[in-house]
């Protein structure tokens, strides 16, 4: 599959908030990428059963969930609104200051960011994302790999890099570092609780 077309670099958030509202598009460095067509069956499998878990633990918290399509505008704290070259629309968002939430979306870094890989997207959240969540502070990033079965979890440091783990994501929930207590279960999403995929297809 083609990479997510261009438009012309130098692009910002007034630029942004003009395009149509029937095409989905992310801006990073003023550069946009459109994210249509829609995600796949599987990966909306996925993100349903993770924002479920989620939300069903946030529940009378602070912090709230949000799904795609979902505005994050990354741009420093004091920076004008329209001026941001950069808005992303992850999977799915954790946003614990309430503060940082408007009609929009999110100004500023939520705390926990899910993306799912698709071939569209894999080299721009693995690498391009990766960076711009460290860059600007999004405490834990998971990367979610549907035909690895698998989540690579990035934890930020106190020196502002990120550390990796990987995890099975058939084999055992995944505990979520930023919200104690959370360990999501990805097993119903794969159809099976646990186990690795060939000796699952056994099982039936």
């Amino acid at each position: 599959m083609a990479l997510p077309l261009r438009k012309h670099e130098g692009f910002t958030y007034r630029d942004y908030r003009t395009w149509s509202e029937d095409e989905r598009w992310e801006l990073i460095a003023g550069v946009p990428f459109c994210m249509t067509p829609a995600p796949s069956t599987r990966h909306q499998r996925l993100a349903g059963e993770m924002y479920k878990q989620i939300a069903m633990f946030l529940t009378g918290r602070d912090c709230e969930v949000f799904f795609a399509p979902f505005d994050v505008r990354l741009a420093q704290p004091d920076a004008d609104d329209d001026e941001t070259d950069t808005v992303v629309q992850p999977d799915i968002v954790v946003v614990c200051d309430p503060a940082r939430i408007d009609e929009h979306g999110c100004k500023g870094a939520p705390d926990f960011v899910i993306e799912i890989l698709s071939p569209a997207t894999a080299v721009r959240d693995c690498i391009t994302k990766l960076a711009l969540y460290q860059e600007h502070g999004v405490r834990e990033y998971w990367i979610v790999s549907p035909d690895e079965k698998a989540v690579t979890v990035h934890l930020l440091r106190e020196d502002g890099r990120y550390e990796a783990r990987t995890y099975r994501a058939w084999a055992e929930p995944i505990p979520v570092t930023i919200l104690p207590g959370l360990d999501i279960d990805l097993g119903p999403a794969f159809g099976a609780t646990a186990g690795p995929p060939e000796q699952r297809s056994k099982k039936g």
